[in-house]
């Protein structure tokens, strides 16, 4: 009898897990290694890419930078050629004022000087620039003030000393469209002849109600008027002026800045205008 032990041996059966794993689609797992090459292989390249809009935006800044400080350098130099033109249009209105009135050449100027000196010790945000045109400006509501009241070797009467008392308020009205001048210098010009007690004009303004700037100028522009030759009197003595300054505190005056004022007075140059002691 035949069997399969004699055609040979019959092949030996395959483990059953070895069976099942082969029934399986055998698909290959990638490794870590094979994996991590193609994105590690992106990073220059992005990288790269970074770096190059970066350079962009860097070339950008730098060039907008450079087009911005032109223009502000431009600007600047602008401003610094208006600042000279206003300037020059203050001076030229106060060579008017000077030139009506023989008696107050250089007093203008004098009293920049003396307001400038003295709001630096009261104030020194009042030392401005802008506060400077104020006090040059002080009067020149005198351009609509006939020449013979301001020329008038005696005293005024009740219509001339109105009129004269109209310039602080016709020279608001004429430096009111220049937009240059500040708050302070438009109170130097306003309330320059207020007084300390309420009594002055043109808006019979009261102690500190006046602004500190008016009350600075008021101390130095008094001073300066008493030290120089007017049409009815010759100059006062520099004494007797301050004895008068304090004389008048705490009534014309601001007895405060009367008292900043005797600080400042022994820097201030001697008045050639000034009578002999």
């Amino acid at each position: 009898m035949s069997g399969p032990g004699r055609e040979g041996k019959l092949p030996k059966a395959r483990p059953s897990h070895l069976t099942l794993a082969s029934s399986r689609p055998e698909t290959p797992t990638p490794s870590m290694a094979e994996g991590e090459v193609p994105e590690m292989a992106s990073y220059p390249d992005e990288l790269e890419r970074i770096q190059s809009q970066l350079f962009v935006v860097a070339r950008d800044l730098s060039s907008l930078y450079m087009r911005e400080r032109k223009q502000a350098q431009h600007l600047d130099q602008l401003v610094g050629e208006l600042k000279t033109t206003y300037l020059r249009v203050v001076q030229t209105l106060a060579f008017v004022v000077e030139a009506k009135d023989e008696y107050t050449r250089y007093h203008l100027e004098r009293c920049r000087e003396y307001g400038t000196a003295l709001a630096e010790i009261v104030d020194p945000a009042l030392a401005t620039p802008e506060v400077q045109y104020g006090f040059l400006l002080h009067d020149v509501g005198k351009i609509g003030v006939p020449e013979s009241i301001l020329s008038k070797p005696g005293p005024l009467n009740t219509e001339e000393m109105r009129l004269m008392r109209l310039h602080p308020l016709n020279g608001v009205h004429i430096v009111q469209q220049m937009n240059f001048l500040t708050d302070d210098a438009i109170n130097v010009i306003r309330h320059h002849h207020e007084r300390f007690d309420g009594e002055g004009y043109p808006d019979r303004l009261k102690g500190e109600a006046i602004p500190l700037v008016a009350r600075v100028f008021s101390v130095v522009d008094a001073f300066d008027a008493m030290t120089t030759d007017r049409p009815y009197r010759k100059a006062l003595t520099i004494p007797e002026a301050l004895r008068r300054l304090q004389a008048g505190a705490a009534t014309q005056f601001d007895p405060d800045v009367v008292g900043s004022f005797m600080e400042l007075v022994e820097r201030l140059p001697a008045q050639s205008t000034a009578s002999p002691a």
